[in-house]
Parts: structure tokens; sequence; C-alpha cells
């Protein structure tokens, strides 16, 4: 995973700038006390609906500092849970796909894209994050990787950083392997993903998806 050992985030006031909170977001999550995990959501490709709210992985508190635990009750109990609930009913009385096998379709309906892209992006995001001390170091492979890809894990970082930060409005920034086998990062509004056809972002199978919705940090 990405670890950071620096002090952690300083407190920021309720309601900031859009601009200015996420900006101290992500210096948490790359800066301070946070891990993120980069891994597939096992969550997110279990069996098909009726879809359920994955618990996570760790405590509401664990993320502290850098997300508090009112904001992560919040957005895992009550905002993941809305998506969970409406695109189930987007599927009443029919056979539904497994999360994954939705998002190839999901931009055919409003429902689906919005609702069934929101229960993906959250189950990855979720499964990605740790804290610090439950994080490791990418594998050898992983950190092969991010060098041929971005020159350094210092660099991709910048990178990742850089693209959040400048998803205007509320959206997710990702880094992905490429067609081409290459880790690639860019972003999506709303709760788009790469995996939906159609998509405005580079074509890549996700491995590490950041929520830059105001719901993610609006707290402290």
């Amino acid at each position: 995973g990405i670890s950071s050992r620096n002090a952690a985030s300083p407190a920021v006031a309720l309601r900031m700038s859009e601009s200015s909170q996420r900006r101290e977001v992500l210096g948490a999550l790359f800066a301070g006390g946070l891990g993120l995990a980069l891994g597939s959501p096992a969550e997110a490709r279990a069996d098909g609906g009726p879809y359920k709210l994955p618990p996570l992985p760790f405590d509401y508190n664990a993320l502290e500092p850098a997300i508090d635990e009112m904001t992560m009750k919040i957005h895992h109990d009550k905002h993941h849970q809305a998506y969970i609930t409406n695109v189930n009913k987007a599927f009443e009385g029919k056979e539904a796909p497994t999360i994954t096998e939705l998002q190839k379709k999901a931009m055919s309906s409003p429902a689906l894209r919005n609702n069934g892209g929101g229960h993906y992006n959250h189950a990855m995001f979720w499964s990605t994050l740790a804290p610090t001390a439950s994080s490791g170091k990418p594998s050898p492979a992983l950190a092969k990787a991010i060098d041929e890809s971005f020159g350094s894990m210092d660099k991709m970082v910048e990178t990742f950083s850089t693209t959040a930060a400048k998803r205007f409005g509320s959206g997710w920034a990702w880094l992905g392997v490429s067609p081409a086998g290459k880790l690639v990062i860019d972003s999506t509004p709303n709760q788009d993903n790469p995996l939906m056809e159609g998509a405005q972002c580079a074509a890549m199978i996700p491995v590490l998806g950041l929520d830059v919705w105001e719901h993610a940090y609006y707290l402290k």
C-alpha cells in the first residue's frame, strides 16, 4: 500500500471551500496518518444483487485525523447505502448482474449509472483505504510498474493528487492498468468509472479510486 509517516493533516473548518478542503484531504491521504492498500474491491465483485452494503474493513475512527469518525459514518452508512438502495430498486423483479458486470452498460440508464456506479466506486474505495500502521509497501512488481509508468512513487503520488484536485465538482480520481499494461491516472465526473462504456477517461482496469465528492471530507 501507499503509506506515510509525516505530520497528520491540520484541522479544517466546517464547510470551508471545496477546493481548499480537497487539498487538505489529499494532503492527509498522501502525507499523514492514512495508508492506501491497493487491491480489487472484493465486496463489489460478489454475487449479483440484491446488492448489500459491505462492512468497513476498519473502525469508523481508524483513519483520524485524516478522515474523522462522523464523516466516515455518514459517508458509509448513509451515502453508500443510498446508492445500494436505489440500484436494488432498479432491479426489482429482475435478475441483477454482479456489480462489476453492471458497470459496462451502466450508462444506458441514469439510475444505473449513478447508483450502480456509486456502489462499485465506494466498495472499491473502502477496500483500498487503511490506517498507516496497517499498510505496507508496494510489492516488487507494483513498485517496478510505478517506476516505469511515472518515474517514482513520489511522481505517481504527485500526479494522482494533482488529477484529483483538478477534478471540477464531484467525481473520482483513478489509478489503473491500461490495455497496454501500463499504469495510468485519470479522473471521472460524478459516479462514473473507467469500466463504463463511454466513460470520458483513459481506458483502464481500476486498481485504486479516490472519492473527491464533498461528502467524503466535508466535516473536518
